[in-house]
């Protein structure tokens, strides 16, 4: 990758919802870190063709969001996938909107180069913008991962607090 490659941090989820909100939660945590000029962090909420543009512009792109999948709340995973069918099913309230979305982008001829951090929770039942204690309790840990393998996507040196968050 570049010394000016565009890396794209994209939380998405839907804040009212409580835990389904959790990519959106982490990406707010992440952008207050000094992140180098090539890496833009983007509240994604609950996804939509006007994400189509900033996935294209990418050179990589960092995807943050919640999954129903079974494992206990805050269990973090990193996937690389390659296709839309790759993704795991979420059924979060945005889940056909993304996957279209990145449908869309992958039929546009050009591979997207992605990294899928998904956070299990339980299925949303509950309206609130706090996530749950099982969750909320596990951010620092899944924030620290993620910083620290951006680490290791970005080239750019970046600012001095950004280079002590990689080599801590």
């Amino acid at each position: 990758m570049s010394e000016d490659a565009h890396v794209l941090v994209l939380g998405v989820g839907n804040i009212l919802l409580t835990d389904e909100g959790v990519g959106v939660h982490v990406l707010r945590r992440i952008e207050s870190a000094f992140l180098p000029a090539n890496v833009r962090c983007l509240d994604g909420g609950t996804g939509g063709f006007q994400l189509l543009g900033p996935l294209q512009q990418a050179e990589r792109v960092v995807l943050i969001d919640a999954t129903v999948d079974g494992n206990p709340p805050g269990t973090l995973r990193c996937l690389a996938p390659r296709f839309s069918s790759d993704y795991p099913p979420t059924l979060t309230a945005h889940d056909i909107g993304l996957k279209d979305l990145l449908d869309a982008a992958y039929l546009t001829g050009e591979r997207l180069d992605v990294s899928l951090y998904t956070i299990s929770i339980t299925a949303p039942q509950d309206i609130g913008m706090d996530l749950s204690p099982a969750v909320a309790g596990r951010l620092d840990e899944i924030v620290a991962r993620i910083l620290d393998d951006l680490c290791g996507i970005v080239a750019t040196p970046g600012p001095e607090s950004f280079r002590d968050t990689c080599h801590a």
